[in-house]
């Protein structure tokens, strides 16, 4: 009795055998579970990260197209350059990384952990983020010394643009420079790092030259060194461009403006083409290319001279005399005088209680339309101006091309400034006066223009009165903007009284005549402020710097069937034909050269 009832009590509890049953079942269901969701629902997920920590994608820099001159002489090329960048997924403590490469290459740590940011939130962690966009062959050699040591900075090869001629060309090339926040937020083809046009052309024909990146795989181990690479996708180069500049010519129309503040052009008439656009002071566009110190950027920022401005189009300025031109063919148009009426200059016409003086104080006597531009009398102008009026000039000058754009392939370009009473009335909120007429016809006042709206317009004064458009790709044909509001016998007058101004004897700009060559021209003196009384006989030397009057000319060469035509501005450089002709008397020298001396025969010697 007592060992039965021993032996049911030994008995194990039936529920605790069933409750470790089902836990054992409950913990292989989970595992179950979870080797489903992990080799099953997410392992596709899984193994393409495990192959991403194996294999990486980088993308291949594509080089940007090259620009060369109308010969085909090389003016923007490109450079190998290595570029230090860090991966992220490979770093095990980036402020450390960062701090040994501002030690190695002596840069600001600030600097460099502000540049780490900004590139962060648009690079991938296993993609190579670019810091530093040029490294000299001495700071590369440091770098890789120590990658086995510090793994996640890699070298990264780029293309560098390099300009051989450097400030030559900066005002019509341009430069690149890495594109900023904004650019790659418009721009989704750009990446940190990128390079993009910022001016002149490399800006205009951005589209163009960029080019297509490429794509390559890259294996790397644990450590994220490199084993192996395979091009997914070729890289394809940018396109090619061919400019209208004479290299040879634009150097020479480069010493011969010398140490001149101003700007010069020279342009093919018939079809617009620009073959030297200088302008002075320039810079050195390589500066741009690999990042600009906040010392250099200062020293060309506040440069009194201004170097970055391209003078040939972002300054305006009064013309001066060179614009009577335009006032002699709107009394032409409108019928306010023929070429024959003739006004006296006593060497100044009273307006109301003020003496508007000619700048010929002692008179030029009775003057004609054809006498008035040769020895470009203010008072001759001065009369047209007054019947003229404001509401005929504005019309006329702006269809003449002036207080408009260009349409050249170069950003910034000034409108320059045509006055009208409503303009007048908009910005000073005051009437047009009677005396603001006469300033307008001389070229003063108000009036503004760049020395490519000269151009332009001589160039459409003897190419058949087309307004065209300054082109500076050599491989486009003439494009036509406008036409001149002139008829066909005032035009050809017009450029023969530009003739009488060279060869005439009493002509303004008689200094650049050249035998075998018809050339014209139209001289301007544009004044800039009114000299004080001391000032008014001194000579060019002893007048202060900034009160001097600017030099203008105007100017066109024709031979052999080559019409060229040239705009000279030298600012505060006194006269137009003292100053600017000498500049244009030798491109002309330059482009239509002395024919070689007749050599002599051995019979003549032989008769002597």
């Amino acid at each position: 009795m007592h060992l039965n009832r021993d032996a049911e009590s030994q008995q194990s509890p039936k529920n605790g055998l069933l409750f470790l049953q089902l836990l054992v079942l409950g913990i292989f269901i989970v595992f179950t579970l979870r080797f489903w969701y992990l080799q099953l629902h997410r392992g596709q997920e899984f193994s393409d990260r495990a192959e991403n920590n194996r294999i990486r994608q980088q993308q291949v820099y594509a080089p940007r197209g090259l620009i060369r001159d109308r010969n085909g002489v090389l003016l923007a090329v490109n450079e190998p350059a290595y570029a230090l960048a860090i991966v992220r997924e490979d770093s095990r403590d980036i402020p450390a990384a960062l701090q040994r490469i501002s030690d190695w290459l002596n840069m600001d740590h600030d600097l460099l952990q502000e540049t780490f940011e900004k590139g962060r939130p648009r690079i991938r962690r296993f993609e190579p983020q670019i810091l530093v966009h040029s490294l000299t062959f001495e700071q590369l050699a440091i770098i890789e010394a120590n990658t086995m040591t510090w793994p996640e900075l890699k070298i990264v090869t780029k293309p560098r643009r390099f300009y051989p001629q450097g400030p030559l060309l900066a005002h019509v090339i341009g430069y690149v420079a890495e594109a900023n926040e904004q650019e790659m937020n418009a721009d989704p083809g750009l990446t940190l790092g990128d390079s993009v046009g910022k001016k002149g052309i490399e800006f205009t024909m951005e589209s163009a030259m960029r080019g297509r990146k490429g794509a390559r795989q890259v294996d790397v181990d644990a450590a994220g060194r490199q084993l192996g690479t395979t091009m997914l996708v070729p890289p394809e180069a940018g396109g090619d461009v061919r400019l209208s500049i004479d290299l040879e010519l634009q150097e020479f129309v480069d010493q011969a403006l010398a140490e001149h503040v101003g700007s010069v052009i020279v342009m093919e008439a018939d079809t617009g083409q620009v073959l030297a656009l200088v302008s002075k002071p320039a810079f050195d566009n390589n500066l741009f290319v690999s990042g600009l110190s906040h010392a250099d950027w200062a020293l060309l920022r506040d440069n009194p001279a201004h170097p970055l401005q391209n003078r040939a189009i972002q300054s305006a300025y009064p013309p001066g005399s060179v614009f009577k031109l335009v006032i002699a063919g709107a009394a032409l148009t409108h019928r306010i005088a023929a070429t024959t009426d003739r006004v006296f200059c006593s060497g100044g016409l009273r307006l109301g209680n003020r003496l508007f003086r000619c700048w010929e104080r002692r008179g030029h006597g009775w003057m004609d339309m054809t006498q008035g531009l040769v020895q470009s009398c203010d008072v001759y102008f001065y009369t047209l101006g007054d019947k003229l009026g404001v509401d005929r000039m504005h019309p006329h000058a702006v269809e003449s091309g002036f207080g408009v754009r260009t349409g050249i392939d170069l950003p910034h370009e000034s409108m320059g400034l045509v006055p009208s009473r409503d303009w007048k009335r908009r910005r000073f909120n005051e009437p047009w006066h009677g005396g603001e007429n006469l300033n307008m016809s001389i070229g003063q006042g108000y009036m503004l223009t760049t020395p490519l709206q000269v151009a332009r317009y001589t160039a459409a004064l003897i190419n058949g009165g087309r307004l065209l458009k300054p082109q500076l790709l050599a491989d486009v044909p003439p494009e036509i903007l406008g036409e001149l509001p002139l008829q066909a016998g005032h035009r050809e007058f017009l450029v023969q009284t530009m003739v009488n101004t060279v060869e005439g004897s009493r002509g303004t700009a008689r200094r650049i005549a050249k035998p075998g060559v018809r050339l014209g021209a139209k001289t301007g003196t544009a004044q800039v402020v009114r000299l004080m009384s001391e000032f008014e006989r001194a000579d060019l030397k002893d007048i202060p710097y900034h009160f001097r009057d600017h030099a203008w000319m105007n100017s066109f060469g024709q031979r052999d069937g080559r019409s060229y035509v040239i705009a000279a501005m030298v600012e505060h450089g006194g006269g137009g034909g003292s100053t600017a002709g000498p500049i244009i008397k030798s491109i002309y020298d330059y482009l239509f050269p002395d024919p070689p001396a007749p050599q002599e025969t051995d019979e003549a010697r032989d008769s002597d």
